[in-house]
């Protein structure tokens, strides 16, 4: 599918969305966003699945798309999700050596449903308000925090989000009781 078929709505909003045929996961991000007092801007589009397919949604929101990576140790008993820039290579092991975790891989999809509410294709930051165990360990490549906005999805692969950093950093994360570990890959 080409940019064109995926957005075909241009206009970027800045309200919480009417809830027909939405999924609630999705309507549960917007509402936590606006009681949390948390501005953002919601562009609407087609299924995404990869990075590649974000690059109309980046230019739209003016963001920069970052990975957003749900993996596991070896043993699955240590959960990550991890937010790197789109343009870097993820090697695990340079993560591995960071974190104090060897092998790392990608998470099977179940506990990415039971854990974050999110299903492949939309893991996201927003993910985290449905973690209330802390299953999932926060690391963030420095680069992405440098950023004045963090592009995500809320919960659903059919919109993209743009958020202040500094508003996820401070308001969003210890609303949801998830600290963050600062990682460089």
């Amino acid at each position: 599918m080409d940019e064109n078929e995926l957005i075909q709505d241009t206009n970027l909003y800045e309200d919480v969305p009417e809830n027909e045929g939405r999924p609630e996961r999705e309507m549960e991000v917007y509402r936590l966003l606006e009681r949390l007092e948390i501005p953002f801007k919601r562009l609407n589009h087609g299924p995404i699945a990869t990075l590649e397919a974000c690059k109309g949604v980046d230019k739209l929101l003016g963001i920069h798309m970052c990975k957003n990576l749900f993996l596991c140790n070896a043993q699955k008993t240590a959960f990550y999700l991890l937010l790197m820039p789109g343009e870097k290579k993820f090697k695990t092991k340079d993560l591995s050596g960071q974190i104090g975790s060897a092998r790392l891989s990608f998470a099977p999809e179940e506990f990415m449903e039971e854990y974050l509410h999110i299903s492949p294709g939309a893991v996201s930051i927003m993910g985290l308000m449905n973690d209330k165990e802390n299953h999932v360990k926060l690391l963030i490549d420095e680069d992405v925090l440098r950023e004045e906005f963090l592009g995500c999805h809320p919960c659903v692969n059919t919109a993209s989000l743009r958020i202040k950093t500094k508003d996820v950093t401070e308001k969003f994360l210890p609303f949801v009781r998830h600290e963050y570990t600062t990682v460089h890959l």
